[in-house]
């Protein structure tokens, strides 16, 4: 029997010990639902991730905690995003509004050592050496995530014009 068979076959063992656990960490019984089945989706996509004969549950209670984390931290992102934004912009233009909109959700699909850096320079403000110091990197390490989070951020936002995309970048 396959990895992916077995993983499928004892799935159902798990699920209300992971419902459980996801009360806990959501205190929201949909969010907890949400986190759950993102959790099952995650599991049966990485199922040939999974050795057989080790402990299942461990391994989905990781994906599961790891689902969460990362989804809290995305929260946060966005959340922290929001506050930055001038109330200004809340009267500008709906279709320079929409286009911020674009690429503040791609900037949350940007990895962290990505995304960080950009934060830091566009949102915050700070200086390039400021900012390398804050994440403990050095100075060219910096300037290169940054420089491929702005191309990726490019590229998701797709094919927003350059002048555009520097009001943000």
């Amino acid at each position: 029997m396959d990895a992916r068979s077995e993983l499928e076959r004892n799935l159902d063992e798990y699920v209300a010990s992971l419902r459980r656990y996801a009360m806990v960490l959501t205190r929201n019984r949909d969010a907890a639902d949400d986190l759950v089945q993102e959790t099952l989706t995650k599991a049966i996509a990485a199922a040939d991730q999974w050795q057989p004969g080790s402990d299942l549950r461990v391994w989905l209670f990781r994906i599961l905690h790891n689902t969460h984390v990362s989804e809290r931290r995305r929260h946060k992102v966005r959340e922290d995003a929001r506050l930055l934004i001038p109330e200004a912009v809340e009267n500008i233009d709906p279709t320079k509004r929409i286009e911020l909109q674009q690429v503040l959700d791609a900037l949350q699909e940007l990895p962290e050592a990505q995304r960080l850096p950009i934060v830091l320079v566009a949102i915050k403000e700070m200086s390039y050496a400021d900012a390398a110091r804050t994440l403990d990197l050095p100075l060219g390490t910096f300037y290169s995530r940054l420089g491929r989070g702005r191309a990726a951020l490019r590229k998701i936002v797709g094919g927003l014009k350059s002048k555009r995309l520097k009001l943000v970048v």
